[in-house]
């Protein structure tokens, strides 16, 4: 037996080992002190728990199986966003950066075992359902999420387009759980969406940072200049339920409004790739660099117009980003709610094997040295808005979430805080619990967004103490 449990042991560490080799990292206890040599009493630890899973479990496991699991289990044990990817998580992430995938629509998060909604993305199935940021999902089907990986709850919710799936969902402020049956679509995001709301005034929304979403914009831009005829007299950047994307998205959209060589965001990590520097240069933000820079030739008043941009805790990441910088520079007012607070950046390492990690590896900070993680950005103006669930989970509230390095509270003395608007609570809650929970939300940059009316109110102010002054 003893031979036996030497030979699963031996087996263990080889496999270990090859892991390490395959991740392309350094099998070192301390390399902040140069420390060379393995950590064998853990190795043993593994070495043992994977021969007894062998020799003792009640059903054979296959090896592949086994490393598999290790792996996530190591990155997964680090933070709320790191994680492994498998072959087909990974051909996922990299078409979901592209803006086209199939699923469900939804930007999803692991805490406490369930599922949680980070954001619905508009005009995805789980968006026109009435699917809210913060909603937990606790049964996919008949299967209950508890014990799933995130991987594992993701590859269920997508699927084959046409094909059914019901999500099961707890919400905050209802009293039993809300079955929620969806259709899986192929989900094409537009990133970028316009319209000039009232003559003068352009609204852009930006629901995704995705590889074109900087190109995106400056076509919306130079069009919604060709429809006004002349300079904008204000700007709303609505960056609601925006879950993220890729940072050089999110440089050039603050580069849209920044002047050159503004700072836009650093980052701080424990090597040398992980520190940087990114500023409203091509060079940050165009493929190509200045060659292909796409904000060349945009209108001057880009930089100057009065500009609002909208916020909530859907707002993460490279939302949490632009809106930072235009706060920093001063080149915009912050209205809405706190944002989500994930400053932390995810690298992608792909893996010999056709897999890869997602690993953090630095922190955002503002261009004033804020650092957004587990903080997010505190608007100029806080506006609550009538629809939101008041489940608000953020960052902070993720378990294993990074701390922040200058950890006090960064919340403005001076920060407006306005009357929230009043919520009609005449109609019976019968009629609400069968009625509201399905309901299409609120078209964003409508009459009926109460964030929006604000900011665009807060811009024609403006316009008035200019023509004042």
């Amino acid at each position: 037996m003893r031979a036996r449990f030497e030979k699963f042991g031996w087996i263990g560490i080889g496999a270990l080992l090859g892991v390490l080799l395959s991740l392309n990292i350094p099998a070192i206890a301390d390399k902040d002190n140069n420390k060379t040599q393995l950590p064998l009493d853990d190795l043993r630890a593994f070495a043992e728990v994977f021969g007894k899973i062998k020799s003792d479990y009640v059903e054979p496991v296959e090896d592949k199986k086994l490393i598999s699991e290790a792996i996530n289990g190591m990155l997964s044990g680090l933070d709320p966003h790191s994680a492994y990817l498998d072959a087909d998580a990974f051909k996922e992430l990299q078409a979901g950066t592209q803006g086209e995938f199939g699923g469900l629509g939804i930007e999803v998060g692991m805490e406490d075992g369930f599922v949680k909604v980070v954001s619905p993305i508009e005009d995805t199935p789980a968006y026109k359902a009435g699917i809210k940021p913060n909603d937990l999902i606790i049964k996919l089907d008949e299967t209950p999420v508890k014990g799933m990986t995130l991987n594992d709850a993701v590859k269920r919710m997508r699927g084959k387009p046409d094909t059914q799936i019901v999500l099961t969902i707890l919400r905050k402020g209802e009293s039993k759980p809300l079955v929620i049956p969806l259709t899986r679509a192929v989900v094409k995001v537009q990133s970028v969406k316009a319209k000039m709301p009232e003559p003068g005034y352009a609204y852009v929304r930006i629901t995704q940072f995705q590889e074109h979403t900087g190109e995106d914009l400056a076509k919306a831009i130079k069009s919604l200049h060709d429809q006004s005829g002349g300079p904008f007299k204000g700007f709303v950047l609505d960056l609601r339920n925006n879950p993220g994307g890729l940072l050089n998205a999110a440089v050039g959209v603050s580069a849209a409004f920044l002047p050159k060589n503004d700072l836009v965001v650093y980052t701080e990590g424990r090597t040398a790739d992980a520190k940087m520097r990114l500023t409203a240069t091509p060079e940050n933000y165009a493929k190509g660099g200045a060659r292909e820079d796409y904000l060349k030739g945009e209108a001057a008043d880009m930089k100057s117009v009065p500009m609002v941009v909208l916020v909530n805790g859907g707002s993460a990441s490279a939302s949490e980003i632009v809106s930072g910088a235009l706060q920093d520079h001063k080149r915009a007012i912050i209205l809405g709610t706190q944002t989500f607070g994930k400053g932390s950046v995810q690298t992608i390492l792909p893996m010999n094997n056709g897999t890869a990690i997602k690993l953090t590896t630095a922190r955002y900070f503002t261009p004033n040295g804020r650092s957004i993680q587990a903080k997010g950005i505190v608007p100029d103006i806080v506006v609550e808005d009538a629809s939101d669930s008041g489940f608000n989970i953020r960052e902070a509230d993720l378990t294993r979430h990074l701390a922040n390095p200058k950890d006090a509270d960064t919340t403005p003395a001076d920060a407006i805080k306005p009357a929230a608007p009043e919520k009609d609570d005449s109609k019976d809650k019968s009629d609400k619990d069968s009625k509201a929970d399905h309901q299409a939300p609120i078209e964003p940059g409508s009459k009926n967004d109460f964030q929006f009316t604000q900011a665009m109110n807060l811009l024609k102010g403006l316009q008035i103490l200019q023509k004042k002054q």
